[in-house]
């Protein structure tokens, strides 16, 4: 007996002994930590190798400092007789768009512009707005995408905030210039039309088709090498007031745009892609012909949205992958049942904004047999992806890795702002399932984590928040309330900009349009705040689109009572014949 406590009381089983209680009291302490690590370890696991793929590709791309466009002309050498773009009856080659590309470089090369040069470009969709964008990024120029549903004051704020040596524009939007022109606007400036047909063009505008007949579609000779971290586009963003700004999209994070959507959302070469977004956009003109121009990819563009055409497009091209936005997917949903909705060999949408009270019906109707959402913004460092499949869920970070990572929610309150502690003045990280604004940690030149601002320096200092978890860190702010769940799934709540206070409380826009927009059949509907004399805050009122007069206002008001508490109610409401929309969302 002596023998047995001898050994059971030696120094190394005494110690195994005290590892193996301590160990059970921290399985017993965090259960549930350690059971959400396994239950969600093969969406982290599978997540980190797509993640690590993107990052050894923008390692590589970096090191070897390529730009867009020599990505572009390995791909045609590869693939030089593939359709690159399908458009309409149109079928445009590779190769044709190489050549194309490559006399729009040597033209406005030949015109005197150089490295660093801002162009406008303000045209509607189509395979020569590609070949505009790509030539003008060979010779270091800086093509601005102008939003082609602006007019006067916009259109001509978004041609100076870039500070834009040219404009070139499509004849389908000539009115347009010519309304800014004879306002005053575009005084001195070359004006090229593109795509006139030969109608004829107004006094002042070069003709760009004619010029681009008579120049080589040779590669160009560039002087001044463009590399990784020179700039490529200006998009511009609307954000919650004011007018658009030109937010800055170097090369480099064009790659990580693309690389980041062809890995984590797994696409192939093979895929037939559907594109009906507008160009001017990040989703249209990054996400959209990336895959094309880096992959090889065949795309297929259409001038605008059409809900009716939708599917019977994808049916024609045999579309394998298109993209969507939220509002896109509630359109299609909203359309009578056909045959077509099932005969296309769709395998996956992505985008943002697929609201989750529609998700398994738009899945179910349509046989999509996967979606990537997704959340990010032009100029943003805060992206997460859905590569699950997770109904409502805008992407995930990894319950461990939350502390580590360079993503984070923080507290904010009633209106907006960001909540510091009163003792160290630095901000507060939300718990489980609390609300709170997405902050990305900045780190210069690294094209995930770098935040690249926009042409006027002084609104990238207001988007930028200092000293957030320690004394001079730098975190951008997103302006947007998302919520995380216990297993580290991100769910966008609202933007900070699009809430308005009454009754004491903080009223969420999104939210109550989603619940009217449910109610009534998911017709249009936008929520604001107005002003009542003698009251604090603003009353709820509610624009809804009903040109068939279909809405039952005692439903409706039964339905709100119920759903919604009583300071979100709106007070008020409109029914109209139609809502405006913006640029993206067009029948």
């Amino acid at each position: 007996m002596g023998d047995i406590m001898d050994v059971l009381l030696t120094p190394t089983v005494v110690f195994c002994s005290v590892l193996t209680v301590l160990f059970l009291a921290l399985v017993i302490v965090f259960r549930k930590f350690f059971y959400i690590v396994l239950v969600t370890s093969p969406r982290d696991i599978k997540g980190a190798v797509r993640y690590a793929q993107v990052l050894v590709w923008l390692w590589i791309e970096k090191l070897r400092n390529r730009n867009v466009g020599q990505v572009f002309d390995s791909i045609v050498a590869k693939y030089p007789n593939k359709v690159c773009f399908y458009f309409e009856d149109q079928q445009w080659t590779f190769r044709q768009v190489d050549d194309l590309t490559n006399r729009v470089a040597n033209y406005f090369l030949k015109q005197g512009f150089r490295k660093g040069d801002s162009v406008a470009l303000f045209m509607e969709n189509r395979p020569e707005y590609v070949c505009m964008c790509l030539g003008l990024s060979k010779i270091g120029a800086i093509p601005a995408l102008i939003n082609y549903n602006l007019r006067l004051k916009p259109l001509q704020h978004s041609f100076e905030v870039a500070d834009c040596k040219a404009l070139i524009y499509g004849y389908e939007l000539q009115e347009a210039v010519s309304e800014v022109s004879k306002e005053g606007g575009f005084t001195g400036t070359l004006l090229y039309c593109s795509g006139h047909k030969g109608n004829p063009l107004l006094e002042f505008s070069i003709d760009l088709d004619k010029g681009l007949k008579d120049v080589l579609g040779t590669p160009p000779l560039v002087k001044e090498p463009v590399g990784f971290n020179d700039k490529l586009y200006y998009i511009f963003t609307s954000g919650t007031t004011g007018l658009p700004k030109a937010a800055i999209i170097k090369h480099s994070r064009f790659f990580m745009a693309v690389y980041g959507g062809h890995y984590m959302h797994g696409l192939s070469h093979n895929d037939i892609q559907y594109t009906a977004l507008p160009l001017y956009h990040t989703v249209g003109g990054v996400l959209g012909i990336g895959q094309a121009l880096f992959f090889g990819t065949s795309s297929v563009l259409r001038k605008k949205f059409s809900a009716s055409s939708f599917w019977k497009d994808c049916i024609k091209y045999e579309v394998t992958v298109a993209q969507y936005i939220g509002e896109i997917c509630r359109y299609l949903i909203c359309q009578p049942p056909t045959e077509f909705d099932r005969m296309h060999k769709v395998r996956l949408m992505y985008g943002n904004g697929l609201r989750a009270e529609i998700w398994e019906k738009f899945v179910d109707r349509f046989g999509i047999p996967h979606i990537g959402e997704l959340y990010g913004s032009t100029e943003g460092n805060t992206n997460l992806v859905n590569i699950d499949g997770k109904v409502g869920a805008v992407g995930f970070l990894p319950v461990w890795g939350l502390r580590i990572l360079p993503m984070v929610l923080v507290k904010v309150d009633e209106t907006g702002e960001i909540v510091r502690d009163e003792k160290t003045g630095l901000c507060i990280r939300t718990k489980a399932n609390e609300v709170g604004e997405l902050l990305g940690k900045i780190v210069s030149r690294n094209p995930l984590r770098d935040f690249q601002g926009y042409a006027d320096e002084s609104a990238k200092q207001k988007k930028i928040l200092r000293s957030v978890f320690r004394k001079g860190d730098k975190y951008f702010r997103s302006g947007d309330v998302l919520r995380m769940d216990d297993y580290g799934y991100f769910y966008f709540k609202d933007r900070t900009g699009d809430t308005f206070r009454w009754k004491g409380e903080n009223v969420s826009t999104a939210e109550v349009e989603s619940v009217i927009s449910s109610m009534c059949g998911l017709k249009d509907a936008v929520v604001y705040g107005v002003e009542i004399p003698g009251s604090e805050g603003r009353a709820g009122m509610a624009a809804i689109a009903d040109p068939e007069g279909n809405i039952d206002l005692s439903t409706l008001a039964e339905g709100l009572a119920k759903q919604l508490p009583a300071y979100a109610r709106p007070l008020f409401v409109r029914i109209l014949k139609q809502i405006d929309m913006t640029g993206t969302n067009f029948y």
